[in-house]
């Protein structure tokens, strides 16, 4: 589900994408994720659910408190993954719902290891949790829901907020198994209250050592290509594409990348900006990243005017459909209950069915501009379930590419809807180097193996 921001100098980045709700391509699993809720009782005691838990929440405890702040995991367990700063990276969503009568205010939020709760794995206060001059980075964490930009932390009586958790580790020696949420602020003491009052207590068991990152190879091939919109931190739209769908929140980018190539000169557009054929990704073969079989494609939809986010407009907008907002996309099961989605493909060019078998490097389309995009691209993701509705983002790695270094995030920012101008040199680059399944982060560029 793909969703458009404002084009301000805070998210120009939406130029790159695309943004409404996905089609759901099958009847959804039921797959519901692992979510546990914090108790709600007085006194001492433990939350007799936490403590049933199984696997890595078996044994986690919750002592009893009165939580003006309910919070729910959203989404399934998560696993940290490799990335190309050689950190392993775990991000997540979470669900804030004030259910007291009072205005609950969140001053804090840390994420401790459940299994050692006054182990602090990272911390969140102040402009981390919201600074309306911060466009992206460490900033912004705490949304109107779903995905909605808040002005304070106060969270008004029967209103919900979701809130992005993202953090990393040296070593997966590191991760936790699991963690648990300590909340500060100041809210309801319970039932009676008058007045809002301090509030310190611990919440949400989540399971953060769920599996292992599927490797896979590129989906494109050739030199120069750029991240755009991918994990972790807050500000650019893949990690921020919490949407209400099939009755809870989900984001099934959450690990989506935007992939688009420039010249060497840095430059993903030459020539008439106006015109899908000159950038230089336009009509650029489409891979498939690992043997599977097509579960869905759609094909037909027309190619798009660069310059021009169709949901931006009154006209194009009314076009958009559950079915056609990722334009020509396909859907692939590798198997495992993984399954990897390409969208905005070129009208005619794809070369599979629904059915069919594929190898890892076979040709299965051409990249293009189709769906809500207004710049070529190919939007790839990994998620546990064949509708983009239903499923859940999953991390993944890419078996080998070369990596160059980051575009600076400033650029993209300020980026005209044409997405012209230099991004980078490529003369002047690094040699790079030689990178195994690792996930190349946001703005990351690399080059991938041409064979």
């Amino acid at each position: 589900m793909r969703r458009a921001l404002s084009l301000t100098a805070a998210t120009a980045v939406a130029a790159l994408l695309l943004a409404a709700c996905s089609s759901a391509i099958s009847t959804p699993s039921g797959n519901t994720g692992t979510t546990a809720t914090p108790g709600s009782g007085a006194g001492e005691g433990t939350n007799s659910a936490a403590a049933a838990g199984t696997g890595a929440l078996a044994g986690v405890h919750i002592p009893d408190a009165w939580s003006p702040i309910t919070v729910v995991p959203i989404g399934d367990p998560t696993f940290p993954v490799l990335g190309t700063d050689g950190k392993y990276h775990v991000a997540y969503d979470l669900e804030l719902t004030n259910a007291s009568r009072l205005p609950a205010t969140l001053d804090k939020l840390e994420v401790v290891d459940a299994h050692e709760p006054s182990k602090v794995i990272t911390s969140f206060s102040g402009k981390q949790l919201i600074d309306p001059s911060c466009p992206y980075g460490n900033c912004n964490r705490l949304k109107v829901a779903p995905a909605g930009e808040a002005t304070d932390a106060t969270i008004a009586p029967s209103e919900s907020r979701t809130f992005y958790v993202d953090f990393v580790v040296d070593t997966l020696a590191q991760a936790p198994k699991a963690t648990l949420h300590h909340l500060f602020g100041t809210g309801s003491s319970g039932p009676a209250a008058k007045t809002p009052s301090p509030f310190d207590y611990l919440a949400a068991p989540f399971d953060t050592s769920g599996g292992t990152p599927r490797v896979i190879g590129p989906p494109v091939k050739g030199p120069n290509w750029v991240a755009l919109n991918g994990c972790c931190e807050p500000g650019f739209p893949h990690r921020g594409s919490l949407l209400p769908v099939n009755g809870k929140l989900n984001n099934s980018q959450r690990f989506a990348i935007d992939w688009k190539q420039t010249n060497a000169q840095g430059e993903f557009v030459t020539g008439d900006k106006t015109k899908n054929e000159s950038y230089v990704d336009y009509g650029v073969n489409i891979y498939a990243v690992a043997d599977g079989t097509v579960v869905s494609i759609l094909d037909g939809e027309e190619a798009n005017a660069p310059g021009v986010l169709p949901v931006t407009d009154p006209v194009l907008a009314a076009k958009i459909t559950l079915q056609n907002v990722d334009g020509n996309h396909i859907v692939l099961d590798l198997g495992g209950h993984v399954y990897a989605m390409y969208a905005h493909m070129i009208k005619g060019t794809l070369t599979v069915k629904p059915g069919d078998k594929v190898k890892k490097g076979d040709v299965i389309g051409k990249l293009g501009n189709t769906g809500n995009a207004n710049a070529s691209h190919m939007h790839f993701q990994l998620m546990n379930d064949p509708s983009l509705l239903e499923g859940d983002g999953l991390p993944y790695v890419i078996d080998t590419f070369t990596y160059r270094g980051q575009v600076d995030p400033e650029l993209v920012i300020n980026a005209n809807d044409y997405v012209t101008g230099e991004f980078f040199d490529a003369k002047t680059l690094p040699a790079g180097q030689t990178r195994t399944d690792q996930l190349p982060l946001n703005l990351a560029i690399v080059d991938f193996p041409t064979s």
